[in-house]
């Protein structure tokens, strides 16, 4: 078992957070996600914020977060949100068109042979 345990980690990670706000995590699956994250960028080369020798990069991401050397962000405003969707939403017609016109080209060759 990992130490220190879950409701300890969500309580440092919501340690910063006045009385009705929002809590920055308010799941185990939030701290797994976080902790799982940060391994995976220590094994692709970040350094260590904490003394990780002997130590497995997950282990190095506990005691990271525990620490309070890193920290959990929460997801963009709604409005940002909203405005990268319909910039998704242009890309995939914009690709559709040069799909569908693709096909129509290819339909125009097929008949001319």
């Amino acid at each position: 078992m990992l130490h220190p345990s879950y409701a300890d980690l969500i309580k440092v990670v919501n340690s910063g957070v006045e009385e009705g706000e929002d809590p920055v995590v308010s799941s185990r699956y939030s701290i797994v996600m976080a902790t799982s994250k940060r391994a995976r960028q220590i094994i692709a080369g970040d350094d260590e914020l904490v003394d990780g020798r002997g130590k497995k990069p997950l282990s190095v991401a506990v005691e990271e977060l525990n620490q309070g050397r890193i920290q959990i962000l929460t997801d963009e405003p709604e409005e940002e949100t909203e405005e990268a969707s319909e910039t998704e939403g242009e890309q995939e017609s914009a690709e559709m068109t040069e799909t569908e016109e693709a096909q129509e080209t290819d339909a125009a060759v097929a008949e001319a042979e």
